[in-house]
């Protein structure tokens, strides 16, 4: 009868006492080793279509989000991010990279952060004004393209940038990122409201969020 691995892995391995079947002997290994490797699949669809029953301790490599994930007995976890390159965010018309105090161009990128994807920014925006009473461009939505779906929360996420003190009465912004990927800045008033909040620029340096 076939014998198992020696390190207590349950892999089926045939004896000299079996019956010759040497496609059975390479499917009892493949099918013993295969999950206890790093699997690779397409996405997270993919991998569901195909383990449809995970066993805890279970690896697989998500190509599209470049995740390298655990199976925990109840979950698909996180437990490492490939390289994430920090990616430009397209802006809106009224929001510009220039005049942001020398923040650096707002970017983002997606990593994993306590076995958690995690939205990360750096960067900061020149913000305009316009009209009478002066209004934030745009409605403050500064994306003029929404984050891809990888980057995106599944809930509504509230954040805060620190932001100039010149034409504004408070330090910091409520900066909300969307279910649909676009980012806005929310809480602006006119000029001549008090308090007053028109800050030229804000910052997105140091702000991250679960996605």
């Amino acid at each position: 009868m076939p014998t198992t691995d020696a390190y207590g892995q349950g892999i089926q391995l045939a004896s000299l006492t079996d019956a010759p079947d040497l496609p059975k002997a390479i499917s009892d290994v493949a099918n013993g080793t295969i999950p206890r490797g790093v699997m690779r699949f397409a996405s997270a669809s993919a991998r569901g279509a195909t383990l449809s029953s995970p066993a805890a301790g279970m690896v697989a490599w998500l190509q599209d989000s470049k995740y390298l994930t655990l199976y925990d007995g109840s979950a698909w976890v996180v437990i490492s991010a490939g390289t994430q390159a920090w990616t430009a965010v397209s802006l809106a018309s009224g929001f510009s990279n220039t005049d942001n105090n020398s923040q650096g161009n707002l970017m983002y990128r997606v990593v994993n952060l306590f076995g958690e994807p995690t939205l990360m920014f750096k960067g900061g925006l020149h913000v305009a004004y316009s009209g009478s009473p002066s209004v934030i461009a745009n409605g403050g939505y500064v994306t003029s393209t929404p984050l891809p779906a990888t980057a995106r929360p599944t809930n509504l996420r509230s954040l805060t940038g620190a932001c100039s003190t010149v034409s504004s009465d408070v330090l910091s912004v409520k900066i909300d990122v969307g279910t649909d990927g676009r980012i806005q800045i929310v809480g602006t008033t006119t000029a001549t409201a008090n308090p007053k909040i028109q800050p030229p620029w804000v910052s997105f340096n140091s702000i991250f969020c679960s996605l």
